[in-house]
């Protein structure tokens, strides 16, 4: 029987570790979900990040609600939004962490997957991983070399190393999307080409 696999994006995270590692982030979704499933079905894509203020950085929330209408249009991907809050005049995030580790147990103690995979290097999520693992479910780490906890590559069954020759194919369109329209024009209607926009 195939294990069904659900894939759990912590979009800050990947945001971040593509602008560090590969200064790009035209990734196309599909391609990079199909490869962390290999030949194993997938069950769904869930995907997490916080919307922008849009008093703050009103660009920024326009671009970013382009995106994720696009991120809408992929079968079998679910978005959560988090919100945020000032600390200390700082913006930091809320909900996320707790959103995607209730997600990781409610699936699994309803029997949604077989194998989790996680794409995050936090070690907030080592702890929510460990219990899947004790539900007797499969748990998979997709990670950045640079930013990677310990802890939470000791709980995974498997990992996948997010390395250049990993994103080789994976990518679409232009390195950087800065110009909108011009970047609708070269993307068509594919909603996997859309610029990235969370930070």
């Amino acid at each position: 029987m195939e294990e069904k696999v659900a894939i759990f994006i912590d979009g800050s995270n990947l945001y971040h570790a593509l602008q560090t590692n590969f200064k790009q982030h035209n990734l196309n979704f599909v391609a990079f979900a199909s490869k962390l499933c290999g030949q194993r079905p997938l069950f769904r894509i869930y995907y997490y990040n916080v919307l922008q203020d849009p008093v703050q950085r009103p660009d920024g929330r326009k671009e970013q609600q382009d995106f994720l209408d696009a991120l809408q249009k992929i079968p079998y991907l679910e978005i959560r939004l988090g919100g945020t809050k000032l600390s200390q005049g700082v913006s930091v995030e809320k909900g996320i962490d707790i959103m995607l580790a209730t997600d990781l147990l409610c699936f699994a103690q309803n029997n949604s997957y077989d194998v989790a995979i996680l794409v995050s290097g936090d070690a907030d999520f080592t702890y929510a991983l460990q219990a899947v693992k004790n539900m007797g479910k499969h748990v998979e780490v997709a990670y950045f070399e640079s930013g990677v906890s310990r802890d939470i590559l000791n709980v995974a069954d498997e990992q996948h190393l997010l390395n250049r020759s990993f994103f080789s194919g994976l990518w679409v369109g232009k390195r950087h999307y800065k110009q909108r329209g011009k970047a609708k024009e070269e993307q068509g209607n594919n909603p996997v080409a859309k610029q990235w926009s969370q930070q």
